[in-house]
């Protein structure tokens, strides 16, 4: 899953294409958790904003979390 820093924000890039400066995540809760905690930020070449979190945590919530699966 690709998130990329643009001018207004830092976006979820479904597509791979956009552009801006992009990291790569896997699409696991775990992930995104330990990205958030800096890895992202240092990536992506930029601070965080609270709105930027907030979006990104929206949607590491939709993802799966390997420690409820069988």
């Amino acid at each position: 899953m690709r998130v990329v820093r643009t001018p207004e924000g830092v976006i979820y890039d479904p597509t791979g294409k956009a552009n801006g400066r992009g990291a790569y995540l896997h699409d696991r809760q775990s992930c995104w958790e330990r990205a958030l905690k800096g890895g992202l930020a240092q990536a992506l070449k930029t601070d965080l904003t609270d709105d930027d979190k907030n979006h990104l945590i929206q949607i590491m919530n939709n993802l799966p979390d390997e420690n409820n699966e069988n």
